[in-house]
């Protein structure tokens, strides 16, 4: 990770030369820094720095993992180097910057490499030995180390002297899906190992017992997070929480005050990459403190960064943190919520202090600008309207109405001294109001008139018809009658159909319909089919003059095949979000009873319309609310005509120029009749003389297509 080196800030120079001047005579008593000087001893590197006066005790410190730094307080100790950084290149040691800031002098050692130290005092000076980090951590400077898979992370040291008990174990679901594992201490006291086990991590609670009800498995899978379980045990003097995630995460652990915290997220980048928590951008880094000062907490992620801080005199108060490898914007997110302070930014510099005192200093802000806009002059600005009504916007300026076709109240958008008329004739707007809210209305005017895009909708309905008929059927009859033809031959008449050939023949039936229907014994003809179409006969007349009868024989059959398609097209234009209806048919007109009694002639539609409603979606597809009706004159009835109804409605998303099937009908219709003379009509091909079959069978389809496209050309409007 790239890092720059700590320097003093201008801001801070300026608050040291001011605390320098401001000191009473008996302050320069005090132990100042006269010399920083390095040297190897015994192949360890010592950091000797001479002070005007010996040290009571020894000064606490911090080490950072990264970058690698090593930060040590001297409180009561001034600085009379004549440079504020001191260029060392000696080993691990680079430099040495030194800021003061009131009456505590910071040391900051700008390492190559990770490492820990270890203070002495030797008269007036003050040394640190330098130890690389594999070699430990000492407890005068607790360091954070980078976690492995399957390295044991040692979080923080154990001060206890007997165990105590765990207080809660809690789950919560944190920022972008995160799992939080929140772990109630008995103290700030208590260490802490983390160590990834495979697929699990395997938190470990030095010298802590765990209540009964606590030791137990956790189903947390509701929750949505990586974490699927975990289950909390004891293992001789320490808790052991296995947590068991899912997929590809990752963890950081945190811990303020009495309260450990452990999240797991999904991880979203190369898991070989240090990358931030959700929602952080910071630089990462560790840090461990035990009752460290709120103010001088913050001062150390004031060194870290880039950003001057300034906190309000109203923080106060200490807090114990430790953090693992974790973005500094995190670090301080997580400071201000445990003492309940908040932060507001201009350019780079950071103001803090308590949320009330913000929240106090805002509502101080904004009656002054109300105070400023019932003061301030106002001004009258016109606005040329192109393709907005004035009247739409000017209702929505006086929040008479949205401006759209709901017609629902809104809030006003001028002020309450501002006032706007409008003028149809020439489209403009005039607007009385103060500067800042003329501004706002010429932002959102110049957002509202803009040209709508519009959108070209064709719909396609093809219904496909397929039908097949077959019926078969005979006229058997007889008569007794005086032969017409010469005796001893055998006689045969052929005609279109039974009443033809017996007249042909010249049979004795009387000359009427009525006796030649009389002289069927078998009448099952051809029907005719649903399509309407009817049967072909064919009709023969035997007989012999020595017998003097005559059997005459009708045989009709039909068989039909269909097939046809109908095709409907209408296509609309319309603008971005407007209703477009197109139709076209015919109006039926049917009688209708009034109360009076009387009749009236009331007509009813039957035609083809297309009703649709686009919306044109941000990336360029439409979202289409669509009404298609396909009606015909149907059957005659008592009561006039029967309208053959298909509709379909449904609301669809299409891409721009595709095309899309709403809807479809299928229907298959079969059917075989069958009408004889018992026991003749079962008689093999002579039972064809006395039966008839009738067979249908029809299949409809009917098919809706829609095409949308988004006229951008002009030239295809024409």
């Amino acid at each position: 990770m790239k890092l720059e080196k700590l320097t003093m800030k201008p801001w801070r120079m300026a608050l040291a030369g001011l605390s320098l001047a401001c000191v009473s005579p008996l302050s320069w008593a005090a132990a100042a820094i006269q010399a920083i000087s390095s040297a190897q001893q015994a192949g360890a590197e010592v950091v000797r720095i001479e002070l005007s006066e010996p040290l009571t005790a020894l000064p606490a410190g911090f080490v950072v993992q990264t970058p690698p730094r090593i930060a040590i307080d001297l409180p009561g100790v001034t600085s009379s180097l004549a440079r504020n950084q001191v260029e060392i290149n000696q080993g691990n040691l680079r430099s040495v910057n030194v800021a003061q800031a009131g009456e505590r002098t910071r040391v900051v050692l700008n390492l190559r490499q990770s490492a820990t130290y270890k203070a002495q005092l030797q008269g007036n000076a003050l040394l640190l030995v330098l130890d690389p980090a594999a070699a430990g951590t000492p407890e005068s400077a607790p360091v954070a180390r980078a976690a492995k898979a399957d390295d044991a992370v040692h979080f923080a040291d154990s001060r206890n002297a007997t165990p105590l008990a765990l207080k809660d174990i809690d789950f919560r679901r944190g920022q972008d899906g995160a799992g939080r594992v929140v772990v109630e201490l008995p103290n700030n006291q208590v260490g802490v190992d983390i160590k990834q086990q495979g697929q699990s991590l395997m938190v470990e609670f030095l010298k802590t017992d765990l209540p009964e009800r606590l030791r137990r498995r956790f189903d947390v899978t509701d929750f949505g997070t990586p974490v699927r379980q975990m289950s909390a045990s004891q293992s001789g003097d320490r808790v052991r929480l296995l947590v068991e995630p899912k997929g590809d995460w990752e963890h950081s652990a945190y811990q303020t005050d009495n309260q450990f915290v452990l999240e797991v997220r999904q991880r979203k980048a190369d898991p070989n990459k240090l990358t931030p928590g959700p929602g952080y951008a910071g630089e990462r880094l560790s840090l461990n403190f035990q009752n460290i000062e709120v103010r001088s907490l913050l001062q150390v992620i004031a060194d870290f960064t880039n950003f001057n801080v300034v906190t309000s005199d109203s923080v106060t108060g200490n807090v114990t943190l430790r953090l693992k490898d974790v973005p500094w914007d995190q670090a301080l997110d997580i400071i201000l919520q445990a003492k309940g302070l908040g932060v507001r930014k201009s350019g780079n510099v950071l103001w803090i202090a308590p949320k009330d005192e913000i929240n106090a200093k805002e509502k101080l802000d904004l009656e002054a600008k109300a105070q400023v806009a019932q003061l301030e002059p106002t001004r009258t600005q016109s606005f040329q309207l192109n393709y907005t009504k004035a009247e739409v916007i000017a209702r929505g300026l006086l929040g008479t109405s949205t401006g759209g076709s709901s017609g629902s109240t809104a809030s006003r958008i001028l002020s309450p001294r501002g006032s706007v008329i409008f003028e149809t004739r020439t489209n403009q707007l005039f607007v009385s109001d103060i500067p800042s809210k003329l501004e706002e209305v010429q932002q959102m005017i110049a957002k509202i008139d803009i040209p709508v895009r519009q959108v070209l909708i064709e719909a396609r309905i093809i219904e496909a018809v397929d039908s097949f008929g077959r019926t078969l059927g005979a006229r058997l009859g007889t008569a007794n009658q005086t032969a017409v033809a010469s005796a001893g031959k055998l006689n045969l008449g052929v005609s279109g159909n039974y009443s033809g050939v017996v007249n042909e023949t010249g049979q004795n039936l009387s000359g009427s319909a009525a006796s030649v229907a009389n002289s069927y014994f078998v009448n099952l003809p051809a029907q005719a089919l649903s399509t309407g179409a009817s049967a072909a006969s064919i009709g023969v007349s035997l007989f012999s003059s020595s017998v003097n009868h005559a059997l005459n024989l009708e045989i009709s059959a039909l068989e039909a095949d269909g097939k046809g398609k109908v095709v409907s097209s209408p296509r609309v234009i319309t603008a971005d979000q407007v209703k477009a209806i197109i139709e076209s048919g015919e109006e039926l007109p049917y009688q209708q009873a009034t109360s009076s009694g009387a009749t009236s002639v009331t007509f009813r539609k039957a035609n083809l319309k297309l009703e649709v409603t686009p919306q044109i979606t941000p990336e360029g597809s439409i979202i289409m609310s669509v009404d298609i009706n396909k009606d015909s004159v149907g059957r005659v009835t008592t009561a006039g005509f029967a309208i053959n109804t298909k509709h379909v409605e449904t609301q669809v998303l299409v891409e721009n120029g595709g095309t899309v099937v709403i809807g479809g009908i299928f229907t298959q219709s079969e059917d075989e009749t069958e009408n004889k003379v018992p026991l003749l009509g079962d008689i093999p091909v002579v039972g064809f003389f006395f039966k008839n079959n009738v067979r249908n069978r029809a299949r409809s389809e009917l098919l809706v297509f829609l095409t949308p496209k988004v006229v951008s050309d002009k030239t295809a409007l024409r």
